[in-house]
């Protein structure tokens, strides 16, 4: 496993990441136990794996809990991230529709307690805001508060989670503005890289760090999802059309020959593409076995793509059609 300073923090994180989300919600297609989720936990860490992130909406706090059990005693060799903003504590979460966000100084505080006490620890390496709106990323009193966590040492430092879908493009850049923004973190993969492109080339520049979720594209660049695949109205990746998946898949197809040049299957060639940006910081894939731990946790080997190659993938991503980027609505 190799390890990347996450932006101007100091924070050494791997490579890959863990994204503990599927430990608190079924929306992955299948459900994790308990004892399961720590088995799988436990066999990030053995394989190098430090930085875990989560967030309190995950099964309404589950998902820092099963990682404030598994690393007692141990706060010191992992690196810690979790999020916060939606307020799970006076709603329920029904099906995928968004919670009524808070960013109070009053609910951060409350918020961030609640966090610290389900993760058995008494600082976090990196608190985030969960999906904030432009308007969020531009009230100064919001980011004052969060600085004065950072000056107390409870917080390390930030990031600025965007979503939930791809984009928020103008929030990622203005996010990338705030004192203690560590990282920012969004939808990036080889076959979605706008807005990631831009956020990474500013993220180098503002010495913030990129966080990546969803790199094998929803299942597409793992092989799980296929033409004639069901996904279920529960599963998170339900939003994706079926026009989509068969138009990415014949995009897989011009991608090949470049994965085959290095002698890598369409998954490797996704994880080495977009480690090969000294912007990103971590690489967080969705992962329900200890298989896909192992087999994540080998691509980070330092030897990523060429320039050329690289630049012969993003050449490629110019000719596809353009997809539809969220953005709140106040954006002037």
């Amino acid at each position: 496993m190799k390890y990347r300073t996450l932006g101007k923090s100091g924070i050494k994180v791997s490579e890959i990441g863990f994204g503990a989300w599927t430990l608190g919600l079924d929306w992955w297609g299948k459900k994790i136990e308990d004892d399961e989720a720590k088995r799988l936990l436990k066999r990030a860490y053995d394989l190098g794996i430090n930085y875990f992130e989560t967030g309190d909406i995950y099964g309404r706090g589950k998902s820092e809990q099963l990682i404030g059990e598994v690393f007692s005693g141990m706060r010191n060799e992992v690196v810690i991230s979790t999020k916060f903003g939606y307020d799970i504590y006076s709603n329920d979460q029904i099906g995928h529709k968004e919670l009524p966000q808070k960013f109070t100084s009053e609910f951060t505080d409350f918020a961030l307690k609640k966090s610290l006490e389900r993760l058995q620890t008494d600082y976090l390496d990196v608190y985030g805001l969960h999906n904030p709106k432009i308007h969020t990323i531009r009230d100064k009193k919001i980011f004052d508060h969060l600085d004065s966590k950072v000056s107390e040492g409870t917080v390390k430092s930030y990031q600025i989670a965007l979503g939930p879908a791809i984009g928020w493009t103008q929030e990622g850049l203005e996010a990338m503005e705030r004192t203690n923004a560590t990282a920012v973190q969004t939808v990036y993969n080889i076959l979605e890289q706008n807005p990631g492109n831009v956020l990474v080339e500013q993220g180098e520049k503002s010495n913030v760090g990129i966080l990546v979720r969803v790199p094998d594209a929803s299942g597409i660049l793992t092989g799980k999802v296929k033409a004639d695949t069901k996904i279920s109205e529960k599963d998170h990746r339900s939003v994706r059309s079926g026009d989509w998946v068969k138009q990415s898949l014949e995009k897989v197809d011009q991608l090949m020959p470049i994965a085959k040049k290095y002698g890598w299957n369409i998954t490797e060639l996704a994880i080495k593409f977009i480690l090969s940006y000294k912007g990103i910081s971590s690489v967080l894939p969705t992962v329900v076995s200890e298989e896909e731990i192992a087999m994540f946790s080998e691509m980070s080997d330092g030897k990523y793509l060429d320039l050329s190659d690289r630049n012969e993938i993003t050449s490629l991503f110019s000719k596809w059609p353009p997809y539809e980027l969220k953005a709140s609505a106040q954006t002037a």
